[in-house]
């Protein structure tokens, strides 16, 4: 058997399909056998192991005329090849499944006054409709979130818009009112015609910076003419704490509606009002990067989350464009 035929002297590249008639003769140690074991013709693979012995100028067979023996070269490169074609195998599997929608890893981030309230139904939605989904789930603030979305570290994100966050698309999932939550002996509590006026002079409770539900509070306080020098006490870092701050009367909040059963329901010190209309309300949508490689995807399980959220008491959004 010649060296190899390389100016250098080094090995060639062997290709699959040397390694494939090599593994199968290794195997069955019969040409005629290995061959119809991979479906090939007999004097195919033939060549191909006469191939593969010249691109690595090693002797990988002893042939006789009535039997075929593995080298002692042979019988460790064939341990190799068998690896190398197992590898490749598992390389062709995850490419099947990266075609397919809905499988492998998705990353989901939200934030903290959407994850407790709609999570359940995001769970069972996946449980129920894509099991063979690796659903992750990351509690951030908005700006972590879309700081993992710009990078990569997320696919998704769950959270109030608008963002107008550049390479981010939107696509919304529903509209949510916001309640007052009171102490049980205050004068607006169990009423459905809050005026927006009514939050001028209220010792209004909110979120820690950070959390746009904070944000959205002042906006709504600023759009009822509430100045900027009346009572407002930033008291907490999630809204059951908040919320027990105002059963301990210290105060009032706005919570959403999702919210409502989950922070309020065992509590008998407190009292809810809805607001008269305009009701001040936040978007939730379905945040992805632009031009993602999984839009056909996202855009479906959007569109399939609508359709699961439609018992909460929200207004659910007709699908994004």
């Amino acid at each position: 058997m010649a060296a190899s035929a390389t100016p250098a002297g080094k090995p060639r590249q062997p290709s699959i399909s040397q390694l494939r008639a090599f593994a199968a003769v290794a195997e069955q140690l019969h040409f005629r056998d290995a061959a119809a074991a991979i479906g090939m013709s007999q004097p195919a693979l033939s060549g191909a192991v006469a191939a593969l012995e010249e691109a690595l100028g090693v002797q990988l067979l002893e042939r006789t005329t009535r039997k075929v023996l593995l080298s002692p070269a042979g019988e460790r490169l064939a341990i190799r090849a068998r690896r190398v074609l197992e590898a490749v195998g598992e390389l062709l599997e995850e490419a099947e499944a990266a075609r397919a929608p809905f499988t492998g890893v998705l990353r989901l981030g939200v934030i903290p006054t959407v994850a407790p309230y709609l999570l359940p139904t995001v769970l069972r939605l996946v449980h129920d409709r894509y099991p063979r989904l690796d659903f992750q789930v990351h509690e951030e603030q908005t700006a972590s979130l879309l700081d993992g979305l710009a990078h990569g570290r997320l696919d998704l994100l769950l959270l109030a818009v608008p963002l107008g966050a550049p390479g981010v698309v939107e696509m919304p999932l529903f509209d949510e009112d916001f309640v007052l939550v009171t102490p049980r002996d205050h004068w607006l509590g169990g009423r459905d015609d809050i005026p927006r006026e009514a939050l001028k002079q209220l010792d209004l409770l909110l979120l820690d910076e950070g959390h746009c539900l904070r944000d959205q509070a002042l906006d709504i306080c600023r759009e009822a003419g509430r100045t900027e020098g009346a009572p407002m006490t930033t008291s907490a870092a999630g809204l059951s704490t908040l919320v027990q701050l105002v059963a301990g009367g210290l105060g009032v909040t706005l919570l959403p509606r999702t919210a409502l059963r989950v922070e309020t329901a065992r509590n008998d010190h407190l009292a809810t009002g809805d607001f008269a209309d305009p009701v001040p309300a936040r978007r939730i949508a379905l945040a992805r990067r632009a031009g993602a490689a999984r839009t056909e995807e996202f855009e479906a399980f959007a569109e399939a989350l609508r359709e699961a959220l439609r018992p909460l008491p929200v207004r659910v959004a007709g699908r994004s464009a």
